[in-house]
């Protein structure tokens, strides 16, 4: 996560974690009088620490200050499989990649060199979704229309354990920030939480009368958040697999849900042209994002949480305030549908893929189409940045992948 700190402590006996987040800094930020702050209200950072807390505050510092104006060029093509390719990701630094296929496989890929690392096989019908264990970046799970999840290691390639249980297709999945948890989400209308150890089953959240299409947990790991075709978003526990409250308000199809860095908000995207903010705290509707007109097909916010970008059927993307709940800018350009939709880690760059065979990037705050990348021959259904914001991946019903440096 990019503007904040995990601290790990231990506390009778038990691995804990705990995240400070710095969202208010600052190229210009005193980070010395910042780190006399943490410690006042932070007990478990001692005076000991303090040196190597002003180190990591100093480095994320150093990060924002890069404001990335450079352009991206194409580096690789990557023909990945024969058959139709499902999803691709990056894992945290953009070292490697996965790629999810209808030929039943994963492949793993070295970024630079563009050579194949492993093919992930096992699963018996289309492998769909596909997640690293970011930050940590050592194992690999893929959800497969057999009905399974498959847990690898991307050192090896060796499959860990494979997850059964789910009646139906598995459409999404994520692991948990601490990566101990799998969440998976299938057309059976439920999700479902397995041990990362024990290979175990531990929960399954049902609820939804439709299948679940998004999933995600919040920072800290302690909230899961479900989207469905039934029209409705359910927050659950994650230590107890607890309905915590269903978010009721949309009147089509949801395309996205997630909450925002510091948990206090939660951003949903829906068919029915409009995207909603909720308190997190109470479930309760605190905003309806409209403008568009055409479905929403994703969202999301900025990691600081101040800003919110959407993306539409109708071939344009919007960025809102957080604070204000109002449109600041609108991405006009592309041809086509927008699928996807994402800012880098530094939160000054936007990227899309659509229909029209592009992608493009925008400066998030005036809403200026920054550069094209053009070359797919074919519809774009993935792009992503890694961490650092320097690389890009796109994937496209061309069956390519290609690298952008």
């Amino acid at each position: 996560y990019f503007l904040g700190i995990m601290l790990e402590y231990e506390k009778s006996g038990q691995l804990k974690t705990k995240s400070i987040d710095l969202l208010d800094l600052d190229p210009s930020t005193d980070v010395s009088a910042l780190v006399e702050e943490i410690q006042k209200a932070e007990p478990l950072i001692t005076a000991s620490r303090s040196d190597q807390v002003k180190l990591l505050i100093q480095r994320l510092q150093n990060k924002l200050g890069q404001h990335s104006n450079h352009k991206f060029y194409l580096f690789k093509v990557l023909r990945a499989h024969i058959l139709p390719l499902t999803n691709v990701a990056l894992n945290k630094s953009g070292s490697c990649f996965i790629t999810g296929s209808y030929d039943r496989t994963c492949k793993l890929w070295d970024t630079a060199s563009g050579e194949e690392l492993h093919t992930l096989e096992g699963h018996r019908n289309v492998v769909y979704a596909i997640a690293f264990n970011n930050p940590y970046g050592d194992k690999i799970a893929t959800g497969s229309f057999d009905k399974t999840c498959k847990l690898w290691s991307v050192e090896t390639g060796k499959c860990y354990h494979t997850f059964r249980g789910h009646t139906a297709e598995i459409v999404c999945l994520s692991f948990n920030p601490q990566s101990t948890l799998v969440a998976t989400g299938s057309m059976d209308t439920t999700a479902k939480l397995w041990d990362i150890q024990s290979g175990e089953e531990v929960f399954t959240l049902t609820g939804h009368s439709a299948e679940i299409i998004s999933l995600s947990f919040n920072t800290s790991g302690n909230r899961i958040i479900t989207g469905s075709f039934d029209h409705t978003v359910t927050v659950w526990e994650a230590d107890t697999g607890r309905k915590v409250y269903t978010l009721i308000g949309h009147c089509a199809e949801i395309s996205s849900a997630l909450f925002n860095w510091d948990c206090s908000l939660i951003l949903t995207g829906s068919m029915d042209k409009t995207c909603k903010l909720w308190d997190a705290v109470n479930g309760k509707c605190v905003a309806t994002l409209t403008g568009h007109d055409d479905e929403i097909l994703d969202s999301c916010f900025d990691y600081a949480g101040k800003l919110i970008a959407t993306a539409s059927a109708d071939g344009t993307a919007r960025i809102f305030s957080a604070a204000t709940r109002n449109c600041v800018t609108k991405l006009e350009g592309h041809e086509g549908e927008i699928s996807k939709i994402s800012f880098n880690p530094q939160g000054n760059r936007l990227l899309t893929g659509s229909s029209d065979k592009t992608a493009r990037i925008w400066d998030a705050q005036t809403g200026q189409c920054l550069q094209v990348l053009e070359g797919h021959m074919d519809e774009i259904f993935s792009c992503a940045f890694n961490y650092k914001g320097d690389i890009i991946i796109t994937g496209s019903k061309d069956n390519t992948c290609r690298i952008w440096r």
